[in-house]
């Protein structure tokens, strides 16, 4: 196949002073892409802030041949996001793509957990990347084109001791990268989820330091650059990465069980079929909320 480019392209990656965000904007710069490389700079668990990370990136794509400049405002603001944003075009004219990518992390249990440490991981994880693609999404819809790829996890798909704050905004993230697929579907914007497994400042806090160094950033990449691309023809999709494994993630619903609602329904009667309820054997994925509903709506009246 020809290789994928992004000559004339324009990308705003958020937390690209190092690991997976560095790693997106590396590569987008080395197929052509101008790249904003923003980084507040702060700590893991979102404390500070440092002009340093987001201008060594730059400064080493345009060591490289590349375009790239810098950008240091927060995610978790919508006056700074908004300045993300701009700085694209400022500097370049327009956006073409967002990668949502920055990130923060305060793990405890739920009982430990403070209500900042909540509403913190809230503000980055949830909060910014909605601020940052809301900003961003004008301009491609006037432009007719864009491509918005954000970060889930693991931690949310799937649940992780101690990370109810983090798992959260991540599952929170993938439910806004549906809803922001149906409103871009008619002006060229199409919007997915990256689920990575990657060694990073925040995974570190997490994992075996052996692991860490084994699953680089640059392994994800490939596919990000991907469903930035023109030649991405998916939206609202899913895909997990890590460590030289690619994968779609989904969320399945089972045949069920139908019954007359014309009749009692009964506690009983649910619990006698659980198991065909519980069942997701043959199920299915919808491809909006609405379709769900009709669906549900059609069997009406086919009962078990």
């Amino acid at each position: 196949m020809s290789e994928i480019r992004f000559d004339g392209r324009v990308a705003v990656v958020t937390g690209a002073g190092g690991g997976l965000g560095k790693a997106y904007a590396l590569l987008l710069a080395s197929r052509g892409a101008k790249v904003v490389v923003n980084d507040l700079g702060g700590s893991v668990d979102g404390l500070g802030a440092d002009a340093a990370p987001a201008q060594k990136v730059a400064d080493e794509i345009m060591a490289l041949g590349g375009e790239a400049v810098a950008n240091y405002n927060s995610v978790s603001e919508w006056e700074s996001a908004q300045k993300i944003i701009q700085s694209a075009i400022d500097n370049y004219g327009k956006i073409d793509i967002l990668i949502n990518n920055a990130g923060i992390l305060r793990d405890k249990s739920i009982l430990k957990m403070e209500l900042d440490d909540y509403l913190k991981i809230m503000a980055v994880h949830l909060n910014g990347t909605f601020f940052c693609t809301k900003a961003a999404f004008a301009h491609m819809r006037q432009q007719n084109y864009g491509r918005i790829v954000s970060t889930s996890s693991t931690a949310g798909v799937y649940g992780n001791f101690g990370q109810t704050n983090y798992g959260t905004a991540k599952m929170g993230i993938a439910g806004l990268m549906n809803s922001v697929k149906q409103e871009g579907a008619r002006c060229g914007i199409l919007a997915n989820t990256i689920i990575p497994t990657a060694g990073t400042r925040i995974t570190a806090t997490v994992m075996p330091q052996d692991i860490v160094e084994k699953i680089k950033p640059e392994y994800v990449a490939p596919i990000v650059a991907w469903l930035c691309s023109e030649q991405c023809n998916v939206s609202g999709k899913m895909f997990t990465a890590g460590g030289g494994y690619f994968s779609r993630a989904a969320v399945v619903e089972g045949p069920g069980v139908f019954f007359d609602p014309e009749r009692e329904l009964t506690v009983e009667m649910v619990v006698e079929k659980l198991e065909q309820i519980s069942s997701v054997k043959d199920g299915r994925e919808f491809d909006s909320a609405m379709e769900q509903s009709f669906h549900i709506i059609s069997k009406m009246g086919q009962t078990q």
